[in-house]
């Protein structure tokens, strides 16, 4: 028995019942929306990163940005509190 997909012609052999076509129109389309949607998507990100790229160079934040206050305590502690604690 020959093989039908050995068609020198190079399509595709139609589906035997009308149920398998309508599940192959079916697998179709969602083929087609699933990469029309992967296309919006990436035009998308293409235009984000373009208008996030378009505001400059980054720059560091404010160091009050942060919650982080220069130490300068240890300069203004006392020579007496550095001392070891008394034995005992």
């Amino acid at each position: 028995m020959a093989d039908p997909t050995d068609d020198k012609s190079g399509k595709t052999p139609s589906p035997a019942t009308p149920a398998a076509a309508k599940a192959s129109a079916g697998s179709r389309w969602v083929a087609i929306i699933t990469g029309a949607i992967s296309i919006l998507i990436g035009v998308l990100y293409l235009l984000l990163i373009t208008v996030l790229d378009s505001r400059g160079p980054l720059r560091p934040p404010p160091p009050e940005a942060l919650g982080s206050v220069p130490m300068v305590v240890a300069a203004a502690a006392p020579a007496a509190a550095a001392a070891a604690p008394p034995p005992g």
